[in-house]
C-alpha cells in the first residue's frame, strides 16, 4: 500500500440509462458527475510531491472530455444506440450497463493506460451518493 495518496476532483456532465432495471434510472437522465482520482507513491518526487496535480488533471480530464462528457453513456446492448448515432447525437459506449460502477472503471482502466498510478476513482453521481472502483493490486499497474 502506498505511503503518500493525493486526490484530484473533476467535475462532468453525462446521461445515461440502465437497461433491464426497474426503477427511474431505465429511463434516459443526466448527472453532475464528480470524480475523485486517487494516486499514490511509496515515496515523493524531488519536488517533495505525489504527483502534480495539473498532471492528474491534464490526463484525466482530457480523457472525460473527449469521451464522456456532455455524453451520453450507454450499453452496447442499449436499442436507443442506433438513432442516436443516426443523429449525430455524442455517445460513449460501455460493453456493460452503464452504472456509476463500469464507469468508474472504465475511467481507472483509461487513466492507468495513460501510465497514473491510480489507487481509486470514485465517481459521485449524485451529491450524497458515489462508487468507487480500485485495482486488486495498488501497488502497481493492473493487469486490465
Amino acid at each position: 500500500m502506498s505511503q503518500f495518496k493525493v486526490t484530484k476532483q473533476i467535475e462532468f456532465c453525462y446521461g445515461h440509462r440502465l437497461l433491464e432495471y426497474d426503477g427511474k434510472c431505465k429511463h434516459l437522465h443526466g448527472h453532475n458527475g464528480l470524480l475523485e482520482i486517487e494516486v499514490g507513491a511509496d515515496s515523493l518526487d524531488s519536488l517533495g510531491m505525489v504527483i502534480d496535480f495539473g498532471e492528474i488533471k491534464d490526463i484525466v480530464k482530457k480523457w472525460v472530455d473527449d469521451n464522456m462528457d456532455h455524453k451520453m453513456i450507454l450499453s452496447k446492448d442499449d436499442p436507443i444506440l442506433g438513432m442516436l448515432n443516426d443523429i449525430n447525437e455524442p455517445v460513449y459506449v460501455l460493453d456493460g450497463n452503464p452504472t456509476a460502477e463500469n464507469i468508474a472503471r472504465q475511467i481507472h482502466v483509461e487513466a492507468r493506460k495513460a501510465g497514473l498510478d491510480i489507487l481509486e476513482i470514485r465517481l459521485w453521481e449524485t451529491p450524497s451518493s458515489f462508487a468507487t472502483y480500485s485495482s486488486a493490486n495498488n501497488s502497481g499497474h493492473s493487469s486490465e
